[in-house]
């Protein structure tokens, strides 16, 4: 499971080195291949073989519902497969790096079966909004038994 958070640097060619943490879960469970999207102001990288579950879970949905549309065009049209190079790094896609607004700077956050990667002054924000709202948090938390 990928956990914890980093902060990385982006080079000129839209590299981004995996942490070792990171690469281990991809060796032990995975292959080096990740597919990585866009979610709300962040992209999401998931190992290959995760991403496969949603393709077979969204592909069972009715293309008829708008908001499933609204889905399939935002998430899985997003969708771009970047495997690790040798280095242990994976080379971002200009069109994803544009929309994450992805600067020099680079949070990578582990959200267990997939990870997040972040403008580190996106992420700043994102925190401190996680962080203003965190009784809110608890209480659903609680209600979940965590």
């Amino acid at each position: 499971m990928f956990r914890g958070r980093s902060t990385h640097t982006l080079d000129s060619k839209g590299r981004l080195i995996i942490p070792a943490r990171f690469r281990e879960v991809l060796r032990a469970g995975y292959d080096d291949r990740l597919i990585i999207t866009n979610l709300h102001r962040c992209l999401v990288a998931y190992p290959f073989e995760e991403w496969r579950l949603i393709e077979n879970k969204t592909a069972s949905l009715s293309a008829i519902d708008e908001n499933i549309k609204a889905f399939l065009r935002l998430f899985i049209s997003g969708a771009v497969e970047c495997p690790l190079d040798r280095q242990g790094r994976v080379l971002i896609p200009p069109s994803l790096r544009e929309y994450a607004v992805l600067n020099k700077e680079i949070v990578l956050a582990g959200m267990l079966k997939n990870f997040e990667i972040w403008d580190k002054a996106l992420w700043d924000e994102e925190i401190n909004k996680s962080r203003e709202n965190y009784p809110q948090l608890s209480a659903t938390l609680a209600q979940i038994g965590i």
